[in-house]
């Protein structure tokens, strides 16, 4: 009975080395890795006009407000006319008297009831009365203003009976087809940047896609950074609230680690436990470069193929034996 107690009590102060299951996460180690940065943008539309009229006058309608939506060619604003139209009614009657008068001497002139002088005399009028008919009609039109393109009037500057010189803004009118968005690019980022390459932005909770299509010297005296012109697919509102998403790559050699696999050290470095040859766990010192979103990047003596047990600290202790949960 003694011997049996003895025994029991030996065994019961021999230490318990069961292994415990857990999850691993292999090592590889890769000489750099990926950023994502985001850039602020300046989304603007890739026309913008300020309009008014040609020639001096008084204003007789604007056909358009803020906010409406425009075509190319359509008719936004107009001066009162009478005098010019009158002027053009006159020079097409000239152009019309003065072909004519030459018709009837081309007829006479084959039958030599007119001289060559005088032929000719007629043939320049109505050169003449077609040029000056030509000066009325565009005077005519220049009562007018056109939209350029398809667009969006972002300001209306006068009202009918407002008296008018030319260059006065009238109208502001921006580009509804397209947008650009301008970015100031660090000189660290631009040797990764490819002109014609597409590249991510966020608007919003919306993700749009441009193309890089030039680059620009920044106006700031001493900046190192430059201006890029991203030209968007697709069209939104100008003004917009946009970020570039840039992936930069940081040459730093290391590997990739589950966030809980890190447990704090001393002199600012990490512990991360991993499998040795006989199965139990030991410490590897690394230092913390990156985090995103749950896995993080560090360096240290860590090697291609470690077996870093995922949780860490919170798993095991040093020395302990463990085997793969898979």
């Amino acid at each position: 009975m003694k011997k049996i107690t003895i025994t029991l009590l030996l065994s019961l102060a021999m230490p318990v080395f069961a292994q415990k299951y857990v999850d691993l996460h292999e090592v590889t180690i890769v000489e750099e890795y990926a950023v994502d940065k985001m850039l602020p943008a300046k989304v603007v539309p890739k026309r913008q006009s300020v309009l008014g009229f040609e020639v001096p006058g008084k204003v007789k309608i604007i056909q358009v407000d803020i906010g409406d939506r425009v075509k190319k060619g359509q008719v936004l604003a107009e001066l009162e006319d009478a005098e010019a139209l009158a002027r053009l009614n006159e020079a097409e009657a000239n152009v019309l008297m003065a072909k004519n008068t030459f018709k009837r001497s081309q007829a006479l002139d084959e039958s030599s009831y007119v001289s060559e002088q005088r032929l000719e005399n007629e043939e320049f009028r109505a050169q003449i009365a077609q040029a000056q008919y030509e000066i009325a009609a565009t005077k005519f039109q220049q009562t007018k203003i056109i939209a350029p393109y398809d667009g969006i009037i972002q300001r209306r500057l006068l009202d009918e009976g407002s008296i008018v010189n030319p260059s006065v803004p009238v109208l502001e009118v921006l580009d509804s087809n397209y947008v650009e968005a301008k970015v100031s690019l660090p000189k660290s980022i631009i040797g990764q940047m490819s002109l014609g390459q597409q590249y991510v932005f966020l608007v919003g909770d919306k993700k749009f896609d441009a193309r890089l299509m030039r680059l620009a010297p920044m106006s700031s005296m001493g900046s190192n950074n430059r201006l890029g012109i991203f030209a968007f697919d697709e069209f939104f509102s100008p003004g917009a609230t946009a970020r570039l998403v840039v992936s930069i790559k940081e040459f730093t050699s290391g590997a990739w680690v589950p966030l809980n696999a890190l447990s704090q050290a001393e002199q600012g470095l990490w512990n991360v436990f991993t499998v040795a040859d006989d199965s139990t766990t030991q410490k590897d010192y690394v230092e913390l470069i990156h985090i995103e979103n749950t896995m993080a990047y560090v360096s240290g003596t860590l090697k291609t193929g470690d077996r870093v047990i995922v949780g860490g600290a919170s798993k095991v202790v040093e020395g302990q034996a463990v085997r793969d949960s898979q």
